[in-house]
């Protein structure tokens, strides 16, 4: 795989504002504690993790293993401002599929800085073998449903009452694939 290092780098967002994209390291343990523990409860509620427990983090911290999980951030100066992460297992019948997550500041939303973390990830995706990448959200997240649409995944199922929100209402989630090679092919 390519040194870390060679995978920081810049981009220009929609408004002009420029960004680094880089891979997470230890260092970034309290930029990243800061980024979540501005968001409020309502962009927190879909993560998978309790983000705003320092516990958590230290956990992802101590456990860096970009082999399973690859982090990659965005920054604004020293701030951080999205946090997407390319995850796969290296055995068994998943072993083709990575799986995306993806946290972007709200003031950052429509800007294009979720779809270009989105590409950087399925370049990685396509650099370590594997076919076909997914992920899955709330199917009234109108946003991430434009910006997977726009990277090339397509919806391929809808499970409806499969998760609840904060409030406990039962919310219906959409599935979306992308296959890997295609994409890479096309351009």
């Amino acid at each position: 795989m390519t040194e870390l290092q060679d995978l920081t780098k810049t981009g220009t967002l929609k408004d002009g504002t420029e960004v680094i994209l880089r891979p997470m390291t230890r260092k970034d343990r309290q930029a990243v504690g800061d980024f979540f523990g501005q968001l409020t409860p309502s962009v927190l509620q879909y993560a998978r993790n309790d983000v705003t427990d320092p516990k958590v983090l230290d956990q992802w911290f101590d456990q860096l293993n970009y082999d399973r999980v690859f982090p990659l951030l965005a920054f604004k100066g020293d701030k951080v401002v999205a946090n997407a992460s390319l995850h796969r297992v290296g055995y068994g019948w998943r072993k083709h599929l990575g799986t995306l997550r993806i946290i972007v500041e709200p003031s950052f939303h429509g800007k294009g800085l979720g779809t270009l973390m989105i590409n950087e990830l399925v370049d990685l995706a396509h650099e370590f073998g594997l076919e076909k990448l997914m992920v899955e959200f709330p199917l009234r997240a109108h946003g991430a449903l434009a910006m997977f649409k726009k990277s090339g995944f397509s919806p391929r199922a809808v499970i409806e009452g499969l998760m609840k929100d904060r409030h406990g209402e039962n919310l219906d989630i959409v599935i979306m694939v992308m296959d890997v090679a295609a994409y890479a092919n096309r351009i």
